[in-house]
């Protein structure tokens, strides 16, 4: 069967990211990360993490993806020792140098390649095979025949990884030096400024301040600016092509995002699993992805090179048409009303949704609400304040989120 791998900025977004049916999550500790400025976790947090993910039969991975310069090696063997005390499932790298030391550190533990080494094809990976690894995270520039030929030729006992959703680069899997040549912040090294997304013209050199822009649109020209990837729709034919695990990006990302993106890739997942023969696509899964931030999809190099369509010449901005109002506490019996605490604003004759792990959403009303002081409130203007609600009989449980059409 296979995983369902999601990501964990910090120790909120694992634990919803496991509610909502992730199989796995990966993460970041505070060194070695290509995420540096995710939440990113200690090693207390990565033990309480994976103590957590196992209480569900959930693993945890660690990323150690970061190019490696000679200064990483004098802490790297007892960076990787903590990890294996704290319950680690493995390690994600893509330097030689890193997954040697890992490799002759913990015999036994779990490697996989990360995408930055770029992996296209299937003698790669028996390479990688002979050199300790045990997963392959492929590269995204990969269509659904490569990934098929790969999954077909791997070597016995070799897992192979593929990412189906979030953020693509405009650099080959990810490898960009863009950031460092602008702003000095080195995307290899877990800190990219994302200058793909910023608005270009063109200069002539000998015309100073002169500015042309490339594409006609007033609010500049996005030449870099890819969409994001959603292969929801493809699940199927990925699973039937021997594919181990289902990578969704976003450390960066909400618990919304997180939960919401988890539970439509779970529900995909688990409706071939249920009927293999009979199975049909789910429209209303894509649809559940359009309701969290996001730029426009794509489905990037599935059917074979991409082109323009994958890219969006026209702004950098998400797309938003749905707001996170409030996550739900749970039932507070002293006070026989369901507690929330606020995200955004809402008023209480907003008709709302209920995002409900491993579930379909449901919209519901809420008749009244109070705030801490047992006053009755009309709206919620304080970021994050808990409040209490009777709703129009709608059952509603811990670690479910609303949220409302904007």
């Amino acid at each position: 069967m296979s995983e369902l791998l999601a990501p964990a900025g910090d120790l909120e977004k694992l634990k919803y990211a496991f509610t909502y049916g992730a199989d796995a999550c990966y993460l970041g500790g505070k060194k070695f990360s290509m995420r540096a400025n995710a939440g990113n976790f200690t090693i207390d947090e990565i033990r309480e993490g994976a103590d957590f993910a196992h209480s569900k039969n959930g693993k945890v991975y660690v990323t150690i993806n970061i190019s490696g310069r000679n200064n990483d090696f004098s802490e790297l063997a007892k960076y990787v020792k903590d990890l294996d005390n704290a319950g680690v499932d493995g390690i994600i790298a893509a330097d030689p140098g890193i997954i040697m030391t890992v490799r002759d550190t913990l015999p036994d533990m779990k490697i996989s390649l990360s995408t930055q080494s770029s992996t296209t094809n299937y003698k790669s990976v028996e390479f990688w095979k002979r050199n300790g690894v045990n997963r392959i995270v492929l590269a995204r520039e990969l269509s659904f025949e490569d990934i098929k030929g790969i999954c077909e030729n791997k070597p016995e006992g070799m897992e192979i990884e593929t990412f189906v959703h979030g953020a693509m680069c405009i650099s080959y899997s990810g490898r960009c030096l863009l950031s460092n040549y602008l702003t000095g912040r080195d995307a290899n090294r877990g800190d990219c400024a994302q200058p793909c997304r910023w608005k270009y013209s063109l200069m002539e050199s000998t015309r100073e301040g002169e500015y042309f822009p490339i594409e006609e649109h007033k609010e500049g020209s996005f030449i870099f600016n890819s969409k994001d990837l959603c292969l929801i729709n493809h699940i199927h034919e990925l699973m039937e092509a021997g594919v181990d695990s289902f990578k969704i990006e976003g450390r960066m990302k909400s618990i919304f995002y997180v939960s919401t993106v988890v539970n439509a890739y779970r529900n995909a997942i688990d409706a071939y699993e249920r009927d293999k023969e009979n199975y049909k696509i789910d429209e209303s899964l894509f649809e559940e992805l359009t309701k969290v931030s996001h730029r426009q999809y794509t489905e990037g190099f599935f059917f074979g090179n991409a082109d323009s369509s994958t890219q969006n010449y026209g702004t950098s901005s998400y797309t938003r048409n749905y707001d996170f109002v409030a996550q739900v506490i749970g039932y507070n019996k002293e006070k026989g009303m369901y507690e929330i605490e606020q995200r955004n604003k809402f008023f209480v004759s907003d008709e709302l949704e209920l995002v409900r792990p491993r579930e379909k959403s449901i919209t519901f009303k809420i008749k009244k609400m109070f705030n801490e002081k047992g006053e009755e409130v009309e709206s919620t203007p304080h970021p994050k304040e808990r409040l209490f609600i009777q709703t129009d009989g709608t059952e509603l449980s811990e670690f479910e989120l609303i949220r409302k059409r904007v």
